[in-house]
């Protein structure tokens, strides 16, 4: 079994990291889209665009299905995406919310949501939640994280004066969701901002659940995993080599 995961950038090594933490497929072909990020400050016709030609490289591959590890993509270009593939295709938006609806059942509870301006005027987590019958909910654009991250900066005082401009007006959530594949690399900066109460959702624990109930089962080999980009492949190899 291969897979493939698409994303914008460097941000979905984080969902390609629990993939093989806890093994389905043989083969993990990642593409980074690094000439072209963020995607987060793009049109929704960019985005569409963009994914599209993601498919094009992993026509080049057998794979038996293909992950949208990007927020953005997940949010606007899925439909178009299965349209043109021959093979399925997941994101990340339905996990999560399927996720958070196993850990937190209580429809008063405060969720926030934070990830880039597009996954967020998008409105698709809102609006999920919100059908649900979720009532608490506050989306935040927080993409002055996603630099940050890249830096290296996971901890310590720039990171937490980010936070404060963020969320000094919010109130402890009791769920957050982070909605860029980027943020848990924060997670434990983020969970300790609020006195580690919120309970965290990350997309690439969510997307290793929501793909057991497809049908996926674990393996009882290691995954392998091999890096492409549309720019710069040694920084993307890099960066792996650092997060996963």
């Amino acid at each position: 079994m291969r897979v493939g995961v698409f994303d914008s950038g460097a941000g979905g090594l984080t969902v390609a990291k629990s993939l093989i933490e806890r093994p389905i497929f043989e083969e993990i072909i990642y593409y980074g889209d690094t000439a072209r990020v963020p995607y987060g400050t793009k049109d929704s016709n960019t985005i569409i665009r963009y994914a599209l030609e993601a498919i094009e490289f992993f026509n080049n591959f057998n794979i038996d299905c293909l992950i949208t590890a990007c927020n953005t993509v997940s949010a606007y270009a899925l439909p178009t995406m299965r349209e043109k593939a021959k093979y399925p295709i997941y994101g990340v938006i339905e996990p999560g919310i399927l996720a958070l609806e196993s850990k937190i059942t209580n429809r008063d509870a405060k969720i926030l949501i934070i990830g880039t301006r597009a996954t967020i005027n998008s409105k698709r987590y809102k609006v999920e939640l919100e059908s649900l019958g979720y009532r608490d909910i506050t989306s935040i654009q927080t993409g002055m994280l996603v630099p940050i991250v890249e830096e290296g900066i996971l901890e310590g005082k720039v990171l937490e004066e980010m936070f404060n401009y963020y969320f000094k007006d919010i109130n402890t959530p009791d769920a957050i969701i982070l909605g860029c594949t980027h943020f848990p690399l924060i997670s434990g900066s983020l969970s300790k901002y609020f006195n580690n109460r919120p309970i965290l959702i990350h997309s690439g624990d969510a997307i290793v659940e929501f793909l057991h109930t497809q049908g996926y089962q674990n393996i009882d080999t290691s995954s392998d995993i091999k890096i492409y980009a549309s720019d710069n492949v040694a920084g993307l190899r890099d960066i792996a080599k650092k997060w996963i």
